[in-house]
């Protein structure tokens, strides 16, 4: 038996789906998913597919803006009346990334083949991801294709500028930080040992902090390979942790709880949340559906898991509104103006209008965050400075002190006048 890692589509829902099936070959794995009413979109083995992923551990080498551009120029082709196979061709002619374009002309490939554009698109995940899946989905099937790919491209747009917005928040603190770390080794490990020198040529004890510090730096000079394989192995376990189901659950959840960037992100999560909902919902994805992928978009367990549950309420005849009240991870005006939409049905409009009030949020929410760490890095900046003071330049001081007490005609005695 061997493993085979499948993307399928399911007859009932038409909702892509992804797994492992063992079996003794691709055709008896395609029967078998074929039995479980699933329509085979891509079957590999397992071993294959884990190759791929570790080629691509690093990143796919497509941007974020790559993907935007080819889904506006496809929409515009397909709006002008271009049937899909050459709209698709003509776009991809048009990308100048290599590797971009090469699984373009492959996806083009498989349309001319006969399979549809979503589950063309499905069977790069890494690439496009079940969002786009299903909006290209939703727009064949209504045939507004054209007008799914803008919301598309609009929605990728859109969490494209609020992450670059969030990372451009954290550039200077992490600068500091750096910069700070820099100052502290380079004291410690060139300063230091020359005071440490200086004392024990005097016969002078040093004071308590510079002593710790001097035995810091004799340990980072002499261990220092032991120290970086130590730092490497921290990061590593630390990635490993955090990629967990567990350690993703608390890492996410700690985001949640900090200060300042708590606030910050509980909005990119609604702004995230409400604009791949209001995308999916306009273009005729069941509402159901629509739930799983836009709690799956916020990239965050707790959020996610609210939204499952809601989902399950929705299920049962509950409203969408009151299902996300009551809890303090979602925003309060979410389900307040979803139940506006609710009441007055429309829904996808109300939640387009809340992504981008959230934008808007982020964005006045960022400046605020960017201008309340200045000053806490200031003030932990100066705090480092003096802590290096009082360990360098105060035993410094002290020696002069000490000699110029001890010089000949100081008055100090500590010198024999006939030497």
């Amino acid at each position: 038996m061997i493993d085979f890692v499948y993307t399928a589509k399911d007859k009932e829902n038409g909702e892509i789906k992804k797994g492992k099936i063992s079996a003794d070959s691709k055709s008896s794995a395609a029967s078998i998913l074929i039995e479980r009413s699933l329509y085979p979109v891509k079957i590999q083995e397992a071993s294959e597919a884990e190759s791929i992923w570790k080629k691509n551990a690093f990143g796919t080498g497509i941007k974020a803006k790559d993907r935007v551009i080819f889904t506006r120029q496809l929409s515009t082709l397909v709006k002008a009346g271009l049937p899909i196979t050459q709209a698709l061709s003509t776009a991809t002619e048009q990308v100048n990334n290599p590797k971009f374009k090469t699984i373009l002309q492959k996806i083009s490939s498989s349309v001319e083949g006969g399979q549809s554009l979503a589950s063309s698109f499905a069977q790069y995940p890494n690439i496009f991801n079940n969002i786009f899946v299903n909006l290209v989905d939703a727009g064949e099937q209504s045939g507004n294709l054209d007008e799914s790919l803008v919301r598309l491209a609009d929605q990728q747009e859109k969490q494209q500028q609020i992450l670059s917005k969030v990372r451009g928040a954290l550039v200077y603190p992490v600068i500091v930080l750096v910069v700070i770390l820099l100052v502290v080794v380079f004291m410690v490990t060139t300063v230091l040992p020359q005071v440490g020198n200086l004392y024990k040529e005097l016969g002078q004890t040093l004071p308590p902090i510079t002593s710790f510090l001097l035995g810091v730096a004799n340990a980072i000079i002499r261990f220092w390979y032991l120290f970086l394989l130590i730092l490497i192995a921290l990061v590593a376990i630390l990635r490993v942790y955090v990629k967990s189901p567990s350690g993703k659950r608390t890492f996410d959840k700690l985001k949640l709880k900090l200060p300042i960037i708590g606030p910050l992100l509980k909005k990119v999560y609604s702004a995230r949340f409400t604009r791949t909902l209001s995308s999916l919902v306009n273009s005729g994805v069941p509402l159901l559906r629509s739930l799983k992928i836009a709690g799956e978009s916020t990239d965050n367990i707790i959020i996610e898991e609210i939204v499952v549950k809601a989902t399950e309420k929705v299920k049962t005849g509950e409203s969408l509104s009151s299902a996300l009240s009551g809890h303090e991870e979602i925003v309060k005006l979410v389900p307040q103006m979803i139940k506006v939409g609710e009441e007055s049905g429309s829904l996808g409009d109300m939640l387009e209008k809340v992504a981008k009030f959230f934008e808007e949020e982020v964005d006045q929410a960022v400046k605020n965050a960017s201008a309340t760490i200045e000053p806490v890095m200031i003030v932990f900046l100066g705090i480092v400075v003096l802590f290096i003071v009082v360990a360098v330049l105060f035993p410094i001081y002290s020696l002069v002190s000490l000699i110029g007490t001890n010089s000949p005609g100081s008055g100090g005695g500590g010198v024999p006048s006939g030497l």
